[in-house]
């Protein structure tokens, strides 16, 4: 579930391994290119963090960083 802190979107992501994680992260790359919307994330074996903001608003959350969520979400859950 996103939450909306310090103008920013954060969600976290847990998968079976190592390899669903980055299945994941590349598809989360190939929907972001598409917004031209790119994410901040790391991922440590089996957790993806990510961390949305707009830079070009001033760095505040913005529907860029809420399409880009939503599309996420939709990944995460196929």
């Amino acid at each position: 579930m996103w939450q909306e802190t310090n103008n920013q979107l954060k969600c976290s992501f847990k998968f079976k391994n190592f390899i669903d994680a980055f299945a994941f992260m590349t598809k989360v790359a190939f929907a972001a290119e598409k917004l031209n919307h790119h994410p901040n994330w790391s991922n440590v074996y089996n957790q993806v963090d990510i961390v949305l903001t707009t830079h070009d608003a001033g760095n505040t959350v913005t529907e860029k960083d809420w399409q880009l969520a939503k599309k996420i979400d939709e990944i995460y859950g196929n």
